[in-house]
């Protein structure tokens, strides 16, 4: 599946392989994926290499430029498939991924936190949809 990016209000739109994701025209300032970091690890994406992709994202960036990635929290030792079943990711190992390309943890943001959220049914249940406990991760490319 292509992945779209914009590197700025008047650029084009931009399409690539996902595991090229830092092919925008120049560095950018920041890189940002919401709800969908745990796709990625889904056949329906490919699947993806995950350690390219976030070293693609790595490459995009100028230094010092930051990594967000908002998703839906999964319960502390979730079976791998549960990005699949559930459409859920453990935060441990999305800081895990990113680290590993040379990322540095930054900061995390309960914002979007939602404690009544049992984190056993799909993100797509009726009335948890929209609902979810969801983490929110910066990190940033070092200089």
């Amino acid at each position: 599946m292509p992945l779209r990016w914009r590197t700025a209000r008047t650029s084009p739109l931009s399409r690539g392989p996902l595991e090229l994701a830092g092919s925008p025209p120049k560095p950018v300032d920041i890189f940002w994926i919401s709800q969908n970091y745990h796709d990625l690890h889904d056949e329906f994406m490919g699947p993806v290499d995950i350690a390219t992709f976030n070293k693609s994202v790595l490459d995009a960036l100028k230094p010092g430029g930051r990594y967000i990635i908002i998703d839906h929290a999964a319960l502390s030792g979730s079976p791998r498939n549960v990005t699949e079943t559930l459409h859920r990711i453990e935060e441990a190992q999305v800081r895990k991924e990113v680290e590993a390309a040379g990322f540095s943890f930054d900061e995390r943001s309960s914002v979007l936190t939602a404690n009544n959220d049992p984190h056993t049914r799909s993100v797509f249940s009726r009335g948890l949809r929209y609902h979810t406990d969801r983490f929110v991760l910066k990190f940033i490319k070092p200089k």
